[in-house]
């Protein structure tokens, strides 16, 4: 510590006396230079008054932050601070002349001549400094540093060009981008090479060593060409992270990352409206089941910031509940949070929190949602997607809960499996009651989130990770995918626009194929689909089918508040029927009647079918009407 104290000293020093110097030299040229380039007997005299200049000069510059700029990234603002210095140092100049002697014998127009000549040496000596920094790598070490092509030429090229100039590991070659105005154009002195399409040949001509894409704004279709094309040319490549994701800047190279899965899915960014969020969760008291799973976890962390009165955590897991507690505890210092362990069908549990803390919103997370596992195990899933949701339900209305959200899936439409129909049943009961209760009870219904436990993603990783095979069901199967962040706050979005008995569909944009969707993973792992890592197709599980929908053909979609959050009429159910048909569930749940369970999911679920034959296509349209 104290050499490094003591070098930065030394190199501070090393600037003031060069400062010093050059306002000795700036007042002798405005001396040679007024007097028409000659410098006799009488004009010397002049110099007498070097001691006050260096010294008033060197006062002026300190004051007006002359010397806490670094060098090496002198810019506009140091030479502001340079003209200050000058401009201020020039009349303490004069006003010390002036005390000292009326300013007899000294030109005005040296006045004026001196701080023009200090501007130009000590901006002069600073730019050079820098501009020796930022090509001495060019100059002594090119062939070291890894030759970079840059897709994008905005200012996030620009700015990332300009970073790679001033370090040692990354030489800029030239820029890609599909604006024809920059046709032929110059960036730092780096070239524009072509369009986007260019980069095969651009590769091969520059001996590219690493692909950049530098289009933080660009669409996920754009997104997807410009990797396709880089894929083609079997050289590394990265990216900057998106604009949404981008805190402060324009460019870093420390932002620079591999391409990301979520960077590739055919989604556009989702704007929110933060102010209506804010108001309808601040100060409240906010429970949220299931809150160590994934999609919970992560309503806990967003719902968090919100600035609630207190945070109720429901969850059956041990594991999962403490996890997500100390993680918000050391996120969140100052927030009232309560970890609750328990199980939502268990009535007296449910009761006995909603009895102690009140709250006056929930999130339901809490739900089985593994196809194939629940295909032989109906109880279970009744039991808990159900009951456990009617339960809570109830007891929350009871409690004076102001909003209860029920999280659905894209499994309920048209079910194929046990999982799809016990969430179908537990929105048509959330509707039902929705419409007959003061309490606003909404449902949000959405596809797959990436890397939910559980999800395909997880899974490939594993696979990938221990060197194939990936098992894909079908060559042609698709599914929905957003991120879990981006669900949960279209969740939360949604949760402050409805009135109560809604069904909400959020817009997943198109359906993924999940063979791409493997291929693009083996792709980001540096391996090649087929050759390093193959893929197998294994055959439709029970229960799956190649398409999943995210709305029944007889429910009407109408826009909402949000572009991307629809309303799906759905269709009514008589109460006094439904209750009839959840009490005949309980029974058999009690007497452990799966046959009896499964004939009456059907009754609830006319719409149940088996899993489509692998030919077949079942698939909405996702489109407003």
């Amino acid at each position: 510590m104290p050499a490094l104290l003591s070098s930065a000293i030394s190199r501070r020093a090393a600037v003031l006396l060069h400062d010093l110097l050059m306002a000795a030299l700036a007042w002798l040229f405005a001396i040679w230079v007024r007097y028409d380039f000659t410098l006799g007997p009488d004009h010397l005299r002049l110099l007498q008054f070097v001691p006050w200049v260096v010294a008033a000069q060197g006062v002026m510059l300190w004051w007006t932050g002359a010397y806490r700029g670094v060098w090496r990234f002198a810019s506009v603002a140091d030479l502001w601070s340079i003209m200050r210095g000058a401009l201020l140092g020039v009349l303490a100049i004069a006003l010390g002349l002036f005390l000292f002697n009326r300013l007899e014998g000294i030109p005005r127009s040296m006045l004026l001549l001196y701080p023009v000549f200090l501007v130009m040496q000590l901006g002069a000596s600073r730019q050079m400094y820098r501009l020796w920094k930022d090509h001495r790598f060019n100059l002594f070490d090119r062939a070291e540093r890894k030759r970079v092509l840059l897709l994008g030429a905005g200012r996030a090229g620009e700015g990332l060009a300009r970073d790679m100039l001033h370090g040692a590991e990354y030489l800029p070659t030239g820029f890609l981008d599909d604006n024809p105005e920059l046709k032929g154009a110059k960036i730092h002195g780096i070239p524009l090479l072509g369009a986007l399409n260019d980069l095969p040949d651009v590769v091969r001509r520059r001996g590219v060593d690493v692909i950049v894409i530098a289009m933080p704004s660009a669409t996920n279709a754009e997104m997807q060409r410009a990797v396709s094309l880089c894929e083609q040319t079997a050289v590394p490549f990265r990216t900057l992270p998106r604009l949404r994701d981008l805190v402060s800047g324009v460019s870093s190279l420390q932002a620079l990352k591999e391409v990301a899965l979520e960077d590739l899915l055919n989604r556009e960014t989702v704007s929110l409206n933060w102010q209506a969020i804010s108001n309808g969760l601040t100060g409240k008291t906010v429970l949220i089941t299931g809150g160590g799973g994934s999609i919970g976890a992560e309503l806990c962390r967003q719902v968090a910031r919100m600035g609630v009165s207190a945070l109720l955590i429901y969850e059956r897991s041990e594991f999962n509940l403490y996890s997500i507690e100390m993680e918000l505890r050391e996120k969140f210092p100052n927030l009232n949070l309560q970890a609750c362990l328990g199980d939502v069908c268990d009535a007296s549990a449910v009761r006995h929190l909603l009895q102690q803390h009140r709250p006056e919103i929930v999130f339901h997370a809490a739900a089985y949602k593994h196809v194939p596992m629940l295909e032989n195990q109906v109880r279970e899933a009744v039991r808990n997607n159900v009951l456990g949701t009617r339960t809570l339900v109830e007891e929350a209305e009871h409690h004076g809960c102001a909003t209860f959200v029920l999280i659905s899936t894209d499994k309920a439409v048209n079910p194929t499996n046990v999982m799809g129909a016990s969430k179908r049943i537990a929105e048509i009961f959330g509707q039902a009651l929705g419409r007959r209760s003061s309490m606003r009870l909404i449902t949000v219904r959405f596809g797959n989130v990436l890397g939910s436990a559980g999800s395909v993603v997880p899974l490939f990783q594993k696979q990938i990770a221990a060197g194939g095979p990936v098992t894909v069901t079908h060559p042609d199967i698709t599914r929905f995918f957003m991120t879990i962040p981006e669900a949960c706050q279209l969740i939360m979005q949604a949760s402050v626009i409805g009135k109560g008995g809604e069904i909400y569909v959020l817009d997943m944009g198109k359906p993924v194929s999940i063979a791409y969707l493997a291929e693009q993973m083996i792709r980001l792992s540096d391996k090649i689909p087929g050759r390093d890592i193959k893929i197998v197709y294994t055959g439709l599980r029970p229960g799956e089918k190649l398409y999943e929908e995210l709305f029944h053909e007889q429910e009407k979609l109408t826009p909402t508040s949000h572009p991307k959050i629809l309303l799906a009429q759905c269709r009514d159910y008589d109460w006094q029927a439904l209750n009839e048909h959840l009490a005949e569930l309980e029974s058999a749940c009690d007497g452990y009647d799966e046959p009896r369970l499964r004939t009456l999911i059907k009754r609830m679920v006319p719409e149940l079918a088996e899993a489509p034959d692998e030919g077949a296509s079942n698939v909405v349209t996702f489109a407003r009407t």
